[in-house]
């Protein structure tokens, strides 16, 4: 009975002008910590702190888990399925590392294991990746899919600050935790691109293979240049088909990237979160709102839970438009093989036929490069950035390697990706 928890149980007590079939469900036991006061009136022989009692009691028929955290969650989420329970989770981190064990328990036990709530707050993006955009060959997902980076990275853009006094602010201000560790590193954004490419692309995702880079190098220096480029900067979880042969190969990346201001996403500021998805026939679609907070999840986890209500009532169990089951593994591209537009700031001396050197260098490793501009003077050294052509990962990181080995060349603070 935590913050969402009340959210869902705030919903089944006041059915008023909802679907009707709520009215169907009944709150039977919370499992809760403590017994400490609640902001929520509900009879206190319904709480208890022995949460294996309620996966395990025949009378319960669905599962609302919304702890969080790997275990017990995981744990009681099994013990569930195995008692031939329903599970309604918001747990990104468990479905991310342990879904396959998970789906393939429920198919076995013929039930569902719904999981809207994990991705994206109160954004129905899941259910369109089962049934709505399924009929669709789909070719990317990508998204701003963590409230707290988008959040500083939005201050950032619009006060002209630094990383790290806005990430106290946001932690003062209750938008980021104590400790950030897995907003600001963009762990919480892997979990959630790893259940939405499984789920778009058919298969299992080997989640520690995502490639995962945070914001905490993001300076106020990178968001002006970007700006002055006719970009924003925004931390995004990309899962798209590369140009290859292999279809169950796909590409699954995090990390803060250059959006042109013409793009859909470049608009998705402070807390909200969109999700953009690119199939055939559909072309471009976004989902956009707020992704996280009490009532946009609570939303997320009461539709999951009449979604089960409404088969239950038809008999249609286990209805497959509603189930999560991927029967091979996908692979992830290797990050030296992806294709993409880079974006490098350099220090440099200022002599004369370095920006010369530096397009020699490109060259000769097959990186063609769609600008180099001098930006300015910091510390008597000259600042450039430079904007490559879609380019291989690996070929760029053999030729950064050889620049910094130039003598001219005596800083390169930051290196990002561009859209």
């Amino acid at each position: 009975m935590g913050t969402v928890g009340t959210g869902v149980a705030k919903i089944l007590l006041d059915t008023q002008g909802r679907h009707p079939l709520l009215q169907t469900l009944e709150i039977a036991k919370v499992g809760v910590r403590s017994r400490k006061p609640r902001r929520i009136d509900l009879p206190e022989s319904l709480f208890t702190t022995d949460l294996a009692s309620i996966v395990t009691d025949p009378d319960i028929d669905i599962i609302v888990e919304v702890i969080g955290g790997l275990e017990p969650a995981r744990s009681l989420i099994l013990q569930a399925i195995d008692h031939g329970k329903h599970v309604v989770t918001a747990n990104k981190a468990v479905i991310s590392r342990y879904g396959e064990e998970i789906y393939e328990a429920a198919t076995a036990a013929s039930v569902y294991v719904m999981i809207e709530a994990a991705v994206g707050g109160g954004i129905p993006v899941i259910a369109p990746l089962k049934q709505a955009l399924s009929v669709n060959r789909l070719q990317a997902v990508m998204g701003i899919i963590n409230g707290t980076t988008n959040y500083i990275l939005t201050r950032m853009q619009n006060e002209g600050g630094d990383f790290e006094p806005i990430l106290t602010d946001a932690q003062a201000l209750g938008y980021a935790e104590a400790d950030p560790t897995a907003d600001v590193d963009g762990l919480d954004a892997a979990d959630k691109i790893a259940i939405l490419a499984a789920l778009a692309f058919g298969g299992r995702i080997k989640r520690d293979d995502i490639y995962c880079e945070g914001i905490r190098n993001v300076s106020a220096a990178d968001i002006t240049y970007a700006e002055t480029l006719g970009f924003v900067i925004k931390l995004l979880a990309i899962a798209k088909l590369p140009d290859s042969s292999d279809p169950d190969c796909i590409q699954v990346r995090v990390h803060p990237t250059l959006v042109p201001v013409s793009h859909p996403l470049s608009s998705v500021n402070g807390v909200n979160n969109a999700v953009l998805i690119e199939g055939d026939p559909i072309g471009q679609v976004m989902f956009y709102g707020p992704g996280a907070g009490e009532g946009p999840t609570a939303s997320a986890v009461v539709s999951d839970l009449l979604s089960i209500a409404a088969s239950l009532a038809t008999g249609q169990n286990p209805d497959p438009l509603l189930t999560c089951s991927h029967s091979h593994m996908l692979s992830i591209l290797p990050n030296s093989e992806v294709v993409t537009r880079l974006y490098v700031r350099l220090l440099v001396k200022d002599t004369s036929g370095v920006i010369g050197k530096l397009g020699t260098c490109f060259g000769q490793h097959n990186v063609s490069l769609e600008s180099i501009v001098q930006i300015g003077i910091q510390d008597g050294l000259v600042e450039l950035v430079v904007v490559t052509h879609e380019v291989r990962e690996g070929a760029f990181q053999k030729a950064l390697s050889e620049i910094r080995q130039f003598p001219e060349v005596k800083d390169i603070p930051s290196l990002l990706h561009v859209l």
